[in-house]
């Protein structure tokens, strides 16, 4: 958004000597020491972490709306441009204004937030540089089986690396870190021809985009990350069809060799790796009130959107001990219950030749080797969308689909079972606001992706998150994969 603070909150000079030593991305909180998240002030250049540690970057925004008696002896003027409205993220160099409560994509007319985020990089820079410099003269001195991150006092190496946000980008990273630690579909992109890198003067150099007034074809707003994952699948699985690498064309079309053309997910062409690993297939059930007539079609799915049954939306937490738990397999059992249609759904029945009531039922024809399952949080109202903050127990392995099968006699026992891998997680109230997270299993261990935090994290915390989506991979890809 277009912010009309700036020019009364930017008072920083680039080469301001109040900045603190060191790699910006890494500066400590002047409150509470965090290291993560780190924001400055663009009034007074005063270091304090973001909203989703501890919050002291907000609160020094609030204790400037309510100045000291002192302050009330200046002038009007004064104190509004002592107001420290607006901050910038020291890991992505993003701006924002609390009080317009949005990221800003304008500057002032002397380009000083511009200038300030240069200044920034160039000390992400040099610190990099030497800390790279340092860490390969360690690394000439130290001898190799020693060359290991210390967790919990185990020695173990963890390569988790997190993604830096650009501006309400949080839907974006917390969907590529989960699909990125799914080793059935990753694997494939890690074959393919690595993208040229830049060289001359951009090399290794990040651009960053200050809007000016009257453009409008840059956009910070925060975006829903299901929406996102099936966009980005989508345009994967199309610009896929177009440029395949022979060997690994081969490979899939190896995979679909056994299946029946009525199993096949092909979505809008021929199948892909997107396909191949999400891809699954729906028989809808429809019968007439009436006379009786059923009518079966097959949907292809890439994820299954469950609701979240409405005796349970009252729920708020695991640790509430009043009323019924909700789970993941009453979701599944929602969707594929029998439903009578209402009147705005009226079925065209072709032996009554006319509009109908009916009923309509899911079974799942074929299951997918990567299972994703999307849980419908957010809700259309008259006027605004709610999100249901209903808290859905899941189980972290031996998800059993079988009963949701339309032949589950032809399938082995373990071809229904599922393991989580990935999941995301909505921080907030509502859909256009909040924070975007991610679990997801990398090595073996479970860690937490926020933006360009990455947290080692354990199993007990990943079962407790209200989760979003989630990504389970079957137990019989699973073996496949071990082996290869």
């Amino acid at each position: 958004m277009e912010c009309p603070h700036l020019g009364s909150s930017v008072c920083l000079a680039p080469e301001s000597p109040s900045f603190p030593g060191g790699s910006p991305s890494s500066w400590c909180c002047t409150v509470c020491r965090s290291n993560k998240s780190p924001w400055v002030c663009l009034t007074c250049s005063s270091v304090h972490c973001g909203r989703y540690v501890n919050g002291h970057a907000k609160k020094h925004y609030e204790d400037a709306q309510n100045p000291s008696p002192n302050h009330k002896k200046l002038e009007r003027a004064e104190v509004e441009r002592l107001q420290h409205t607006v901050c910038m993220d020291c890991s992505s160099y993003s701006t924002f204004c609390y009080r317009c409560d949005d990221f800003v994509v304008n500057d002032t007319k002397l380009g000083s937030v511009q200038k300030v985020r240069e200044h920034l990089q160039n000390l992400e820079n040099s610190a990099f540089a030497a800390d790279r410099h340092r860490k390969r003269k360690l690394s000439e001195n130290v001898p190799l089986n020693s060359k290991l991150l210390k967790i919990n006092g185990n020695g173990a190496v963890v390569c988790a690396t997190g993604l830096r946000n650009l501006g309400n980008t949080c839907f974006m990273n917390a969907i590529l870190q989960s699909l990125s630690n799914i080793q059935q579909f990753c694997c494939y992109f890690k074959e393919l021809p690595a993208v040229e890198l830049r060289n001359g003067k951009t090399a290794g150099r990040r651009t960053y985009h200050t809007r000016s007034q009257g453009e409008v074809d840059v956009g910070y707003q925060q975006q829903d990350a299901h929406e996102f994952m099936r966009y980005l699948l989508d345009h994967l699985h199309l610009e896929l069809q177009g440029g395949y690498n022979g060997v690994l064309r081969s490979i899939i079309s190896q995979e679909n060799s056994g299946l029946t053309s009525s199993k096949k997910c092909c979505i809008n062409g021929a199948s892909t790796v997107v396909t191949s690993v999400f891809g699954g297939v729906l028989q809808n059930e429809v019968n007439c009130l009436i006379c009786g007539t059923e009518s079966r079609k097959f949907d292809p799915f890439l994820d299954l959107s469950l609701d979240i049954p409405s005796q349970f939306r009252i729920k708020r937490s695991k640790n509430q001990e009043n009323g019924p738990m909700c789970t993941l397999q009453d979701c599944l059992q929602s969707f594929t219950d029998l439903e009578e249609l209402d009147e705005t759904e009226l079925y065209m029945c072709h032996k009554c030749k006319k509009k109908q009531k009916s009923t309509k039922k899911f079974w799942i024809q074929k299951l997918p080797k990567v299972l994703c399952l999307h849980l419908k949080r957010f809700h259309w109202t008259a006027y605004l969308r709610n999100k249901v903050d209903t808290y859905v127990e899941f189980p972290l392995r031996d998800l059993d689909m079988k009963y949701f099968l339309l032949e589950p006699e032809n399938s082995g026992p373990e071809a229904c079972l599922y393991d989580l891998v990935a999941v995301v997680v909505h921080h907030g109230s509502g859909v256009g606001s909040g924070h975007y997270t991610a679990y997801a299993t990398h090595e073996g261990r479970w860690f937490h992706f926020n933006d360009s935090t990455v947290t080692l994290t354990d199993e007990e915390t990943v079962v407790k998150a209200k989760a979003y989506i989630l990504f389970y991979v079957g137990h019989q890809t699973k073996v496949v994969m071990d082996t290869l």
